[in-house]
């Protein structure tokens, strides 16, 4: 067996009204809230201050996908304040948590975050210069992992471009994960994150980076979202099947946090910014493509695949036959993708640092057939 590591140094409270331990978590320290402008996020911050006291602010004006206008608007305000927080709540999905690292990264000095982001993108760029503010991380969905994570997703759609904020102090110091915050999410946010956590469990399995830890909590992450998503679209007050998905979602962020994720997320980037699409499905359609790219190229691959499915033979069939299940199409052209744009998308991703992260090839990718005869073409 080859030498590997693996490292996670986030303190994880789970289960079901873990909410209540939040006064441990913080130990006195003053803090500020970071969170969605919506009513329910409101009140689940006011269930927050009832705990810890006042908050020194509540910065809730994060919007899906976080954008560079929207985080130098959060960064302005977290700077405005006359006495910095001890520590920043991170309250609500992975868009939120991305916005906490951002915000806690240079305390609210965005334009020192675009610096050091421009470095990220490969022109010269700024070090950092103090250690981030601890984070908080309480997710309200079962998606995205960013509060297992050292990295924050930045899009901007002025040079569209998807950047990546990536540094070790940006691991939250404790996530408290509760699953009943999750019942009553929609049925829409529920999927697109769920399946970005599936997307992030095999993806994790598909990697020149997996190890026997990535791939053990992959493969048993993929089991629990794969269970759990059936039970939560049928019934989506279902606490138990919360629970799962919860689960699933925190071991698949635990395993991408150290083999990053691969080809499906490279090419979702293009998809999400050119045509809007929520990231779960853009990063979770093509997994059935994906895996067939995979299949043959790696024994511990196929082996921790055959776990999962059973059958390797059968399984990019069974992944179609789940997404459909869940309103997903997992063709390009039903998002309006013609079969000219999706080669150059599919070409980019493979060039992409995710996409090198990826055990197939280019040459092993499967052909979609575009002809307009095809159901798949159909939005699901």
């Amino acid at each position: 067996m080859s030498d590997w590591h693996f490292h996670n140094p986030v303190r994880i409270r789970f289960g079901v009204d873990a909410l209540t331990d939040l006064s441990d978590a913080l130990g006195g320290r003053s803090y500020a809230i970071v969170t969605y402008p919506d009513a329910v996020f409101a009140r689940l911050a006011d269930r927050v201050e009832a705990q810890l006291g006042p908050a020194l602010a509540r910065i809730d004006c994060v919007e899906a996908n976080p954008s560079v206008p929207m985080l130098r608007r959060a960064c302005e305000r977290l700077a405005a304040l006359p006495a910095k927080p001890d520590v920043l709540i991170a309250l609500g999905g992975g868009s939120v948590i991305d916005s906490a690292k951002v915000l806690a990264a240079e305390h609210g000095d965005f334009d020192r975050v675009l610096r050091i982001l421009s470095g990220a993108a490969g022109t010269t760029g700024d070090a950092p210069v103090r250690p981030a503010l601890p984070i908080v991380a309480i997710p309200t969905t079962a998606g995205t992992g960013s509060e297992v994570t050292r990295w924050a997703t930045v899009w901007d759609p002025h040079n569209a471009r998807k950047l990546s904020l990536s540094r070790p102090d940006l691991f939250p110091e404790t996530v408290i994960v509760d699953p009943r915050l999750m019942v009553g999410l929609p049925m829409q946010p529920t999927l697109a994150s769920g399946l970005d956590a599936l997307s992030h469990a095999l993806e994790s399995i598909w990697n020149v980076h997996a190890n026997p830890v990535t791939r053990g909590l992959a493969v048993q992450a993929a089991r629990e979202l794969m269970h759990g998503l059936g039970r939560v679209n049928a019934h989506p007050d279902d606490l138990d099947a919360r629970s799962d998905m919860a689960l699933g979602a925190l071991r698949a962020g635990l395993a991408f946090s150290n083999t990053h994720t691969a080809l499906a997320h490279s090419i979702s980037y293009a998809i999400t910014l050119t045509r809007g699409v929520a990231h779960g499905i853009a990063c979770s359609f093509c997994l059935p493509a994906v895996m067939q790219a995979a299949l043959g190229v790696d024994a511990a691959c196929d082996a921790a695949l055959r776990e999962i499915f059973g059958d390797t033979a059968s399984a990019p069939a069974q992944l179609v036959a789940l997404l459909d299940a869940l309103g997903v199409a997992s063709h390009p052209a039903a998002y309006g993708i013609d079969a000219p744009e999706w080669a150059r998308i599919v070409d980019h991703a493979f060039d992409g640092a995710r996409g090198r992260n990826f055990i197939g090839t280019r040459a092993r990718f499967p052909h979609f057939d575009f002809s307009p005869e095809q159901p798949e073409r159909a939005l699901h």
